[in-house]
């Protein structure tokens, strides 16, 4: 067994760890580890059962996928092969459970099938960061041929103009993805929208997970919904644009009991139309009132209320929901929607701890940072090194656009640097630009005066660090 898996093992097999030290004796003053030695001669472990609680099968899940005629891992030629190909290929281990679960076929294919596999989506202009979440969101995609739902709303997306990268921002491990379903979510968004494609385009640029979240089942429902209340296709992708938390779980309950305490305050049909097409977020902000709380607090009749209502559909928030969350607030949980948005688009992992690290480190408006990140891409670079480069540097999207194209302008225009010493070296555009100034004219003088700094490494940006 290779060092490295060994490791891992040890490190992500807590459970197997606990029950193995549980079975021998590890009180004071005994030698623990000639004790596990002593345990494991007569009864030797089943070597699969740390092997899948690494790679994230449960302590429940265990029993069903062990094999029945194995207990030592070596004795696994295939499967330890094509695990190594997904560990090779950037796949993260402790989520190679979730393939071994969904598509066990894979770790029984023979030499150099599935890396063959993993190239067919390479030649559709995808990259290795992509598919590698991919084949996690997706594991059968690795089964049989390549999988027709998929291609299609692949070419979609491409005749959409949509760029590749971003498709990695709506693709989420933790939901079953049916391509077949999101093939007819965007046909039909595309021909019920086909007035305004263009603002269709933007909203799956800037909220892929609109679409691609369980398959664009909550968009669906939440479509149908406001379709009833005769609410156009463009106005709603206006409303998707503005107010992009309305595809929270709980917006849609809020609306239809939001809906049920109009009609029982006595409201017509078609008021209730009219005022669910004028502020369907408001209605589905948050839960309402009963009736009878809502007329008993404001000491009013249900005619009276529906009559202010009709007048005013924006007076249900002050009169009816239940939850009075002031506008500044509303503002802040929007923008950090906004912002989260924009890092899983650009490829930052939810829940992470680089993605809390920037959800703090980054200032301003998530359209305020693709602004940003924009005028990287717009100076040569491409979208996946510039995204590369915000991970490593995220501080450069806390600059104005102004600061950017000046140090770059500095940089590429007046010293003559190529844009690969930003690859190399992103963190030379977060110095100040007078900084970077003072010492390319002391670097300039040195050499100028004989003194000669000789790169230490392999690596295109080490002069420029050494400067810096």
């Amino acid at each position: 067994m290779e060092f490295t898996l060994a490791e891992h093992m040890s490190k992500n097999s807590p459970v197997f760890l606990a029950g193995l030290l549980g079975n021998v004796d590890t009180g004071g003053g005994v030698d623990v580890r000639c004790s596990v030695s002593r345990f494991l001669q007569y009864q030797p472990i089943n070597e699969f059962e740390p092997f899948l609680e690494s790679i994230g099968l449960s302590s429940s899940e265990l029993r069903k996928f062990l094999p029945s005629d194995l207990i030592y891992l070596n004795d696994a030629v295939d499967l330890l092969e094509n695990y190594k190909v997904l560990c090779d290929y950037g796949v993260q281990r402790t989520k190679i459970g979730k393939v071994y679960k969904e598509a066990n076929e894979v770790f029984g294919y023979g030499h150099g099938v599935l890396y063959l596999k993993l190239q067919q989506y390479e030649q559709l202009g995808l990259s290795k960061t992509t598919i590698a979440k991919l084949v996690v969101c997706c594991p059968k995609l690795l089964i049989g041929e390549a999988n027709l739902e998929f291609l299609q709303v692949f070419d979609k997306l491409k005749a959409f103009g949509i760029m590749l990268v971003l498709f990695r921002g709506g693709l989420s491990d933790k939901s079953m993805h049916n391509w077949s379903r999101t093939l007819r979510m965007l046909e039909f968004l595309e021909m019920t929208g086909s007035n305004n494609k263009a603002l269709l385009v933007r909203l799956i640029k800037e909220h892929p997970r609109f679409v691609f979240g369980q398959s664009g089942k909550r968009l669906y429902l939440l479509v149908s919904l406001l379709c009833k209340f005769g609410i156009r296709i463009d106005t709603m992708l206006q409303l998707f644009m503005q107010y992009p938390w309305i595809l929270n779980v709980d917006f849609p309950k809020n609306l239809r009991k939001s809906v049920k305490f109009l009609s029982h305050i006595g409201m017509e049909a078609f008021d209730i139309t009219r005022v669910v097409s004028t502020c369907p977020e408001i209605l589905g902000a948050s839960s309402c009132q009963s009736v009878a709380d809502v007329l008993s607090t404001m000491n009013m009749s249900a005619e009276r209320l529906c009559d202010i209502i009709k007048d005013d559909p924006m007076q249900f928030a002050n009169l009816v929901s239940k939850k009075k969350i002031p506008a500044v607030t509303k503002m802040d949980s929007f923008y950090l929607g906004e912002k989260a948005e924009f890092l899983l688009k650009i490829g930052f992992i939810e829940n992470s701890d680089d993605m809390s690290k920037a959800m703090s480190q980054f200032r301003g408006r998530s359209d305020q940072l693709q602004e940003r990140l924009d005028c990287l891409v717009d100076a040569g670079l491409d979208y996946e090194n510039g995204c590369s480069i915000i991970k490593v540097a995220p501080q450069i999207l806390n600059m104005s656009v102004v600061m950017i194209k000046k140090k770059l302008s500095y940089l590429l225009n007046d010293l003559g640097y190529s844009l690969e010493y930003f690859v190399a070296f992103p963190m030379i555009l977060g110095y100040s630009l007078e900084k970077m100034k003072l010492r390319f004219t002391m670097y300039k003088w040195l050499t100028e005066n004989g003194v000669k700094i000789q790169p230490t490494s392999k690596n295109k940006g080490v002069k420029t660090n050494l400067i810096m």
